[in-house]
């Protein structure tokens, strides 16, 4: 079996690597297309058009500026300008003055409101990129909960937390830096028109300059961070899976003194993820400094050009100031697209796992109510981990209600195989396993699961007190987490303790192994289960605890189906029928 299984991984990974690379090839847009609700869209085309109204603002908050210290340099130009005269004019004032601070009193508060438009548009942006977070990290916690068991044990746990939790919102900050890219893109080209209306010659030069060192940047700069980006994800995988294995292995690692080595394995992982942000945090405000050298330059060369052609320092400087406040806007933006595109490179990568997860086939599985009052029946039932490896092979059982069952075999045999396809588990590839002639299927299944009480070997208990644990996330009632420990005779102990409110530490650590099996019993009577099923449940005691336990579960088994997979014939000894499971 163990052989196999390492078989199957390898296979999936290779499956899983030319999925990756076939779903690489879907661009960025249809990926984010495709994680969008029609809400998404439609909050999208509003912020399009809250960009463009934001972009109008801005454009005009620089345009102004130059008739503004042209009329406070020269007020007669007020009575030049056509625009300018009308206006005068049509409210009739009395002297340039009187025009001047009206005109400086409108400045204000169109300033006032530029800001404050900014600060909701920010808002809204930002709420709407970080509540894609919450429905990126909810549906993946969604799609984790349908995958099939089969599915699940091909998947690492440390991955599946890691997208839920830093994937999702990385893939959330690649969103935001698209659109807040977008929102400079606008801005930039009515700036650039504004620009070219001004001095197209001038304009052009500076396009030309700005355009080659745009495209080596992206084309060095954005590329390094972007490997950095993949490079980091590759990373936080391993990371995860070094404070896992640390902390799930904490007792055996402490008496094999391995505390060095397992030091040096987290050393290496963590630097090299640190060095990763590093590289990309250090070359993000590059293009800031190469572009505001550039534009400095370009700056003084254009006071130059200006004098050199009009030989006029009254003609330079509301041209020049024109220039330096749209340079002030304009620079400022590239760079901001720029550090946006290097960003949305670095969180590619996230954008691609969650459209991966997002997009993979879970079969939907419903609650349709069946009744099993007289039989389980399997019939010609194969079932294989590899294809053409079958694990069981034209198997057929017919389960009373009520029977006290045993399954036996040498390990990899196939019993918890078997006993996983009778649960709901995995499913037949072949053949049908019927409830009192119901056949049982995506449309049941879920039904039929609530009927089971499943008692494992290993008992996954997490760091919360007793109810919590009994529960898991359901209804806590109070008075039936009491009775259902009594029935497992566990409440002697916690009633010396905080009755059901004690904790058990992370995995169970503050409880003996007996008493860890019992808070396992009475999780699975909670429910109130038809079907009772021990899964080598006490395999791991000694003979003197397995018996009582044993007992006890015969005792709250009384007229229920109980299934028990075991190697100690001492646990099997009060079943009614006994099914040896061979290769």
């Amino acid at each position: 079996m163990a052989k196999t299984s390492h078989k199957k991984q390898i296979k999936i990974k290779d499956f899983l690597k030319q999925s990756s690379a076939q779903y690489s090839k879907v661009s960025d847009f249809n990926k984010i297309r495709y994680l969008m609700t029609r809400r998404d869209k439609v909050i999208l085309l509003a912020l399009l058009f809250a960009t463009f109204i934001l972009s109008i603002l801005e454009t005009f908050a620089i345009s102004i500026i130059m008739p503004f210290i042209t009329f406070a340099s020269n007020p007669d130009m007020i009575f030049a300008n056509q625009i300018s005269n009308k206006i005068y004019n049509f409210f009739d004032f009395k002297n340039t003055l009187d025009f001047m601070i009206a005109f400086s009193g409108i400045l204000l508060v169109f300033y006032v409101f530029r800001a404050i438009y900014n600060i909701a548009y920010s808002y809204c942006l930002n709420r709407f990129a970080f509540r894609k977070y919450h429905f990126f990290a909810y549906r993946l916690f969604c799609k984790a909960t349908e995958l099939s068991y089969l599915d699940f044990t091909n998947k690492n746990a440390d991955i599946i937390r890691r997208n839920i939790v830093t994937e999702a919102m990385q893939a959330s900050h690649f969103i935001q830096q698209l659109l807040m890219m977008g929102a400079e893109v606008v801005t930039i080209v009515l700036m650039y028109i504004l620009l070219l209306i001004i001095s197209w010659k001038m304009t052009i030069v500076l396009t030309i300059i700005l355009a080659v060192n745009v495209f080596l940047i992206t084309q060095t700069i954005s590329k390094v961070i972007q490997k950095q980006g993949i490079l980091q994800a590759e990373l936080g995988e391993q990371f995860l899976k070094i404070i896992t294995k640390t902390l799930g292995n904490f007792k055996i690692i402490k008496l094999k003194g391995e505390q060095q080595n397992v030091l040096k394995a987290f050393d290496e992982a963590s630097s090299r993820r640190v060095g990763t942000q590093i590289t990309s945090q250090t070359l993000a405000p590059l293009p800031k400094f190469i572009l505001e050298t550039i534009g400095f330059c370009i700056l003084i060369a254009a006071v130059a050009y200006i004098l050199i052609k009009y030989n006029n320092a009254a003609a330079v400087i509301p041209i020049i100031s024109m220039y330096a406040l749209a340079l002030y806007r304009i620079l400022p933006a590239v760079n901001r697209i720029l550090q946006n595109y290097n960003m949305s490179r670095y969180y590619k990568r996230s954008l691609e796992i969650i459209y991966e997860d997002l997009i993979y086939h879970t079969e939907y599985e419903d609650n349709k109510p069946i009744d099993f009052k007289n039989k389980i029946e399997l019939k010609n039932i194969e079932f294989e981990y590899m294809e053409n490896k079958p694990i069981i092979k034209d198997f057929n059982l017919t389960i009373n209600k009520g029977d006290k069952i045993a399954f036996v075999g040498k390990s990899g045999a196939g019993k918890s195989t078997l006993i996983d396809l009778i649960i709901g588990i995995y499913k037949p590839k072949s053949g049908v396993i019927e409830i009192d002639g119901v056949k049982l299927d995506n449309s049941n299944l879920r039904s039929w699961r609530k009927k089971i009480g499943y008692i494992p070997q290993s008992v996954f208990l997490f760091d919360g007190n007793v109810a919590e644990n009994i529960v898991l996330g359901d209804k806590i009632d109070k008075q039936k987490i009491i009775e259902v420990c009594k029935k497992a005779n566990i409440w002697d102990f916690l009633e010396q303790n905080d009755g059901i409110n004690t904790i058990v530490g992370d995995g169970g650590i503050k409880l003996s192994g007996g008493q860890k099996q019992r808070i396992a019993i009475a999780r699975a009577l909670y429910s109130e289960p038809e079907i009772l099923v021990l899964d080598e449940a006490t395999s791991a005691l000694d003979n003197e605890t397995e018996s009582k336990i044993m007992d006890e579960i015969y005792d709250v088994a009384e007229g229920k189906t109980l299934l028990i997979i075991a190697h100690r014939l001492s646990t099997i000894e009060r079943c009614e029928k006994i099914i040896e499971v061979n290769n």
